[in-house]
């Protein structure tokens, strides 16, 4: 996180990515892999602290949100026409349920003092032990934080020439989403690995093309691979060298140059 500015990153207009859920300390990020527009750039960062951005180790929570708050775009401060949104940007951060309240408090000590809860409903459920005898959990978490003005906001509404909204156009997001699973040529890399299909969705209504997308917990690569399909440019840090290699060479096959 220390050298990001070597990579000369332009500033995010979302930030996304699942934490750690054994949130603690001594956090430093490793691995770098990033996508520029459509070339990709993968680094490997040999940096000397061993426990970052990984499960296995402690992860610093208010380091990690501290270079978020460095890494997104300032809040847009420009007037917008009645009706559409700001550029302002946002982060989504997946979670467990538990940890919701923990990244609320994290946030605001940080600047992102407003937070939209999503649920992701699944058609299954990995809680598979004693499954007859309780209610079983199917739903993922995540939490949208924003500093004061509601962030860029893509719904499909369309505008006319004067820039105002044409009646009839556009949906109501819902704070709920289906876990639509990857087909089978989406590469399984990460035991916690999210469907690009859902990220997709993600990224189309919090960014425009060209936006700048970072995910510091990168993990399969699926970020990437999503902001790159729908046009974005995306950087992702990932501490686990196995994970980085098998994105590079797996999720990332074809649409990669290395840097």
């Amino acid at each position: 996180m220390q050298n990001y500015k070597k990579y000369a990153i332009r500033p995010a207009q979302l930030i996304i990515a699942d934490v750690p859920y054994n949130v603690g300390t001594n956090s430093m990020v490793q691995t770098l892999c990033g996508i520029r527009a459509v070339t990709i750039r993968m680094v490997n960062l040999n940096l000397r602290k061993k426990s970052a951005f990984n499960s296995d180790f402690n992860f610093n929570l208010y380091e990690y949100f501290h270079f978020c708050s460095k890494m997104l775009k300032k809040d847009d401060v420009k007037s917008v026409a009645r009706g559409r949104s700001s550029n302002s940007p946002c982060m989504i951060v997946f979670c467990s349920f538990e940890q919701i309240q923990t990244l609320i408090d994290a946030g605001k000590k940080h600047g992102f003092v407003n937070y939209i809860p999503l649920v992701f409903i699944k058609n299954y459920s990995p809680q598979v032990l004693k499954a007859n005898m309780r209610v079983v959990g199917a739903t993922e978490y995540a939490l949208v934080l924003y500093r004061d003005k509601l962030p860029k906001f893509r719904n499909g509404v369309q505008v006319d020439e004067n820039g105002k909204n044409i009646r009839g156009t556009g949906r109501m997001i819902f704070n709920w989403f289906n876990w639509e699973k990857d087909s089978k040529d989406i590469p399984k890399i990460h035991p916690a690995q999210k469907p690009v299909n859902v990220i997709k969705q993600l990224i189309e209504i919090f960014t425009d093309e060209g936006d700048v997308v970072i995910n510091p917990c990168c993990g399969s690569g699926t970020t990437l691979r999503s902001a790159y399909e729908l046009g974005r440019t995306s950087y992702g840090f990932e501490i686990d060298r196995n994970f980085y290699q098998r994105a590079k060479d797996e999720m990332l096959e074809g649409i990669l140059t290395n840097g």
